[in-house]
């Protein structure tokens, strides 16, 4: 290692890239892992459908909290102590969820859990920003941002699967197992920060970066896209095992959990996004994506089951290129308080989740299937066009 930080050369470079990449895989499965669980806490707790989805809701509303809190820390008492507690933090509820039989109580713990879960993610990408070579930053990155994906698809997978075989509470205390192993890895693989340098910012001014940006219309409206891009994709997916699983289909939750593989095209679509933007440019290729989005929603209208997974997997080719871009775009359009701008979009893009997960109830349960994806079908894409004609309105100006 040199002063600028480990190599790929370096053991230590792999060691990092390697355990933040499965905490990363751990966290991001431990969050979405109960989305496709919803169908079996409404028969088996007695409840609704938008009391169910709270279990995802209020994991994110406290991962929302966590990642202002933990992130104001991580940046004065260095990173690597939150994402060893974030693990630890994660684990823990996962041990005391299955043995309460109160619906209540797991939405309690799913709350704490939520705020434990930020530690990674309010930390992980400075830390390898800061420990790091430069040249060599992207790949470590990369490779973390891909296990988010991979974990979030493949807790859902997995959650749908062994619930359907054995139980919800048995996949849970895999899940636990998992997060103390990790914790371990992460404890003895992950070095001390050697370039990390505590901010000296009061919160107050903390604060004040992002209400900078909130006074700044055209983020507000890349925010908004955050909000609406999420909200059609979580709603989208939190109430397809529910279609699913009725007649005509009437598949069961294993069956309904490979679906979820779809999320797999998301692994292709992140940095291939990244390639298209250099060839053409992102508003136009964030443009395309929106519509091939939209094209993958509607095309879930169909009653064949082959043309519903092709719609998944347009979909979510489409979503995740939109949204790689979108939050890339981000530090192209500030100068000043780059990291809170981001932080401030990755809040939004959370919102959308709790929005998709319960908001959306209603319009489910008046309209059915077909009332929901004609919702959502339009929401991105007349989004879109509003952001891109305030965009050219912009430009006219200047």
């Amino acid at each position: 290692m040199n002063q600028y930080g480990y190599k790929m050369s370096d053991s230590s470079f792999w060691k990092i890239a390697i355990s933040l990449a499965l905490a990363s895989f751990f966290i991001f499965a431990s969050m979405y892992a109960v989305q496709p669980l919803f169908p079996v806490y409404v028969e088996e707790f007695g409840i609704s459908i938008s009391t169910s989805s709270l279990s995802l809701s209020l994991t994110i509303i406290g991962l929302i909290v966590g990642l202002v809190i933990l992130g104001f820390f991580s940046d004065r008492y260095g990173r690597t102590s939150f994402i060893k507690l974030s693990l630890l933090g994660a684990t823990v509820p996962f041990v005391l969820i299955p043995i309460s039989d109160s619906f209540t109580l797991l939405l309690v713990l799913r709350l704490i859990q939520g705020i434990m879960l930020a530690g990674l993610p309010a930390a992980a990408i400075a830390y390898l920003s800061e420990e790091i070579h430069p040249n060599h930053v992207h790949v470590a990155t990369s490779l973390y941002i891909a296990s988010n994906v991979f974990g979030g698809m493949m807790g859902r997978v997995f959650a749908a699967a062994v619930t359907d075989w054995l139980s919800w509470q048995f996949f849970f205390y895999i899940l636990a197992g998992l997060g103390l192993i990790l914790f371990g890895l992460v404890l003895f693989m992950v070095p001390a920060s050697r370039f990390f340098s505590p901010g000296n910012l009061t919160f107050k001014e903390d604060v004040k970066q992002l209400t900078y940006h909130l006074k700044n219309p055209t983020l507000l409206l890349i925010f908004g896209l955050g909000i609406i891009f999420q909200t059609a994709f979580t709603g989208l997916w939190t109430y397809l095992p529910f279609y699913l699983q009725d007649e005509p289909f009437g598949l069961s939750l294993s069956a309904i959990s490979f679906f979820f593989l779809a999320y797999g095209l998301g692994v292709i679509g992140s940095p291939f996004s990244g390639w298209l933007a250099g060839h053409f440019g992102l508003d136009k290729v964030r443009f395309i994506a929106t519509f091939v989005f939209t094209v993958g929603i509607w095309i879930t209208l169909s009653p064949s089951i082959f043309m519903i997974t092709i719609g998944l997997c347009v979909l979510c080719l489409g979503f995740f290129t939109a949204h790689s871009l979108t939050a890339s775009s981000i530090g192209e359009l500030v100068t000043h308080h780059k990291g809170s701008a981001a932080s401030l979009y990755l809040v939004s893009y959370y919102i959308g989740v709790v929005f998709g997960s319960s908001a959306l109830s209603p319009i489910w349960e008046w309209f059915g299937w077909s009332g929901l994806v004609l919702f959502l079908g339009f929401l991105p894409a007349g989004y879109m066009i509003i952001v891109r004609m305030f965009l050219k309105k912009k430009k006219g100006k200047t």
